[in-house]
């Protein structure tokens, strides 16, 4: 496949977490400077994450986007005032399905999103601490999910037992069929989402919004839940460190996150192209 778009690059929507970031968390210089040419060069740029929102506007700030971003895989896009332009709730069943099964395993922390707040129902594990660290914030400790579940933007499972959340993943896809979505955002996470929480369905919304057609558009990504958009972008961009079934979506591979792999494909393939 040839590494050029056949069309030039209008939209570039990215990952955040091992992708854009280090694995400390940090942007580097070279990839706040590289992301200012893509805009001053007239080009939308966007971030795309299964973070909440709220622990994605120091980035974005940093980057300069002016133009809304996607949470929760793409569940709630929010406009640069706070305000949502579109957001997708999963359903209760779906819900119901998915922590009762988590809840089974002792070696998983499960979390619930919902109302813009982290939810755990037991202090705060090793995974925990992990999270809070990246978000920013805590989580709020309840003594029961029920209340929330009309109401929940993910839920995720959370572990350092990598083949368990793919075993997990296996299980969980037949039961909530045509409910919910379910993808490993990282090795160390399962999300469980709406069926149009997804980065390939926030990345038509973000394109017809901004009036580019979709042959138009980049995605970039490492994780299991990037193909999404992938699928749909005019040119995708695998990280380095992603795992081969993730390499293999994508139009071209660039290098890892600890090199700033994103930053070098926005220069050779978006910008200079232009």
């Amino acid at each position: 496949m040839s590494d050029a778009p056949s069309h030039p690059i209008r939209f570039v929507l990215s990952d955040m977490d091992g992708t854009l970031l280090h694995p400390d968390h940090s942007l580097s210089q070279y990839t706040i400077d590289t992301v200012r040419a893509l805009r001053e060069a007239g080009v939308f740029f966007s971030l795309a994450s299964g973070r909440p929102p709220r622990a994605m506007l120091q980035q974005a700030e940093a980057l300069g986007v002016d133009v809304p971003i996607a949470g929760f895989n793409g569940g709630t896009l929010v406009n640069p005032d706070g305000s949502v332009l579109v957001s997708h709730h999963l359903p209760a069943e779906a819900a119901l399905i998915a922590l009762a099964l988590f809840s089974e395993q002792p070696d998983v922390e499960v979390w619930l999103f919902a109302d813009g707040d982290w939810l755990r129902r037991e202090p705060g594990g090793p995974m925990a601490v992990r999270e809070e660290h990246g978000l920013g914030y805590g989580p709020i400790v309840v003594e029961r999910f029920e209340p929330y579940l009309d109401r929940v933007n993910k839920i995720v499972a959370a572990s350092t037992n990598t083949q368990l959340l793919i075993e997990l993943e296996a299980q969980l896809l037949p039961k909530v069929e045509g409910l919910a979505q379910v993808s490993r955002s990282q090795p160390v996470f399962l999300d469980v989402t709406a069926m149009k929480a997804n980065k390939g369905e926030a990345l038509k919304t973000l394109a017809a919004h901004l009036g580019v057609p979709l042959a138009q558009t980049a995605a970039i990504g490492d994780g299991g839940n990037d193909p999404a958009m992938f699928h749909v972008a005019g040119l995708s961009i695998a990280m380095g460190q992603a795992e081969e079934a993730v390499k293999q979506q994508a139009t071209v591979v660039t290098g890892s996150n600890v090199e700033d792999g994103a930053a070098e494909a926005i220069e050779r393939f978006i910008l200079s192209a232009r």
